[in-house]
């Protein structure tokens, strides 16, 4: 049986990313019966909102699903954790990342929950397999919105995390059907985790200005907007995308850009839908995103066309062996 599956109690190893500001209860609840793994996102919401976000997924599911908790994103995540700890029975695991896990992995694990933690590197990978994580979900450049200073794409990164660790490898970056997923599962990966994917469905609560901004994407509708935040930040072009570029032109402090790069910017944008005022994160997949489906449909239609292919290509070359 696949590891991930296994640790998870899922059926296909197909993961929701945390999503910032639209990582709602109903979009976890609809790619947990799709038969993956959702996640409550944390980014963005009062701990209130997130309670309530927990509560609607176990409401649309009774299948497991998770919550994530990006560290950096939060002054105080201590309200975040005394939640996890009040509905520990209803999620089965917490993802981790935007900043060092040491401190929140032995309260997560005390509580009989799994950890997943986000990393850009094998080094960083080592680290957070020998302080207790059971999954290690390592983000290519590709992905959208913050990603690690070494920019290293999936098609590299996964096999180079592959020969550190021994506890499950999920890839993220570039993820966004079948072909993408059974690429990922050749060069080593245990499963898949999608963002931008996810956010254009019928169930996520992004706009849709937002939804449609990546409809309408072609292959070049991406952009760094800035490389000052300790790695870039990949987000689709716009007029504030470009504002902050030229700012950065002009060789400012980070105390110049950080007032432009706040979450109230990417709010702005994905959840209000002033697509010109603030900035929308977004991966490369999005000009390979041509319909609003279900998140459900979506993880059934990525994990069928995977188990196809992979099927497909271990015969054609067995044959030609």
């Amino acid at each position: 049986m696949n590891r991930i599956c296994e640790m998870l109690q899922i059926e296909v190893p197909i993961i929701e990313g945390g999503l910032a500001y639209v990582g709602n209860g109903l979009l976890a609840a609809a790619v947990s019966n799709g038969g993956g793994f959702g996640q409550v996102g944390s980014a963005g919401r009062s701990p209130e909102n997130f309670e309530n976000e927990i509560l609607l997924a176990r409401e649309a599911t009774t299948k497991p699903f998770g919550v994530n908790i990006p560290i950096s994103q939060h002054t105080d995540f201590t309200p975040y954790l005394e939640i996890i700890k009040k509905h520990k029975d209803l999620i089965t695991a917490v993802s981790l990342g935007a900043g060092n896990p040491k401190n929140l992995i032995p309260f997560i694990k005390e509580h009989g929950l799994k950890v997943l933690v986000l990393t850009s590197t094998a080094f960083h990978s080592a680290k957070a397999e020998a302080l207790g994580a059971d999954i290690i979900v390592c983000e290519g450049y590709e992905a959208g919105g913050s990603n690690g200073p070494s920019e290293l794409t999936t098609f590299t990164l996964v096999p180079q995390v592959k020969r550190v660790v021994s506890i499950p490898v999920v890839a993220a970056g570039g993820i966004v059907d079948g072909r993408s997923m059974a690429a990922a599962m050749i060069l080593g990966a245990d499963g898949v985790q999608l963002g931008t994917r996810f956010v254009a469905t019928k169930e996520c609560e992004a706009h849709d200005h937002f939804k449609a901004a990546i409809l309408e994407a072609d292959n070049d509708s991406t952009t760094i907007m800035t490389r000052m935040l300790k790695g870039p930040l990949r987000v689709l072009k716009n007029e504030y995308a470009n504002k902050v570029q030229e700012m950065e032109k002009k060789n400012p402090t980070v105390e110049h850009i950080l007032p432009m790069v706040r979450g109230t910017y990417n709010k702005l944008a994905m959840f209000d839908g002033d697509i010109q005022s603030g900035f929308m994160s977004c991966g490369q997949v999005a000009s390979l995103i041509d319909e609003l489906e279900s998140a459900e449909t979506i993880v059934k239609q990525m994990s069928n066309e995977a188990s196809q292919l992979l099927t497909t290509s271990f015969r054609n070359f067995s044959e030609c062996k």
